[in-house]
């Protein structure tokens, strides 16, 4: 496989993979996205990380039994996927693009990035 990346903090990257893309936002964009209703966050960790710690208005699909099909209708926001650092969210949009969908975008840093940026988390999932 063929990989190209190119992020550094506060650029926008991207990932190319068997002709496949992945953009990287950042905790700012995503959030200031999600305040505006043009991101639905698909958090893809797993239940237990889930339960310590979650982002705010994003949705759970773990990438352990990760289908696509299983994203709620996003209602014409643009998907972005979430995970602990970076890159879960990157294995599942790539899985998503295989899978027919659309879904080019990921949260490059993840919640780590998420809390750096000083951005709030909720507990219990």
């Amino acid at each position: 496989m063929q990989y190209a990346q190119s992020s550094c903090a506060g650029v926008v990257g991207r990932l190319s993979v068997a002709g496949h893309q992945v953009h990287d936002l950042t905790p700012e964009e995503v959030s200031r996205g999600m305040a505006e209703g043009r991101y639905l966050l698909v958090d893809v960790r797993e239940a237990n990380e889930v339960a310590v710690e979650a982002y705010p208005g994003g949705i759970v699909v773990p990438l352990s039994t990760f289908d696509a099909k299983d994203i709620p209708d996003p209602k014409g926001k643009e998907v972005v996927f979430a995970c602990r650092s970076g890159k879960r969210s990157v294995t599942s949009s790539l899985a998503a693009q295989a899978a027919g969908f659309a879904y080019d975008k990921h949260l490059a840093g993840g919640i780590i990035g998420w809390k750096a940026a000083g951005l709030p988390t909720k507990s219990g999932g």
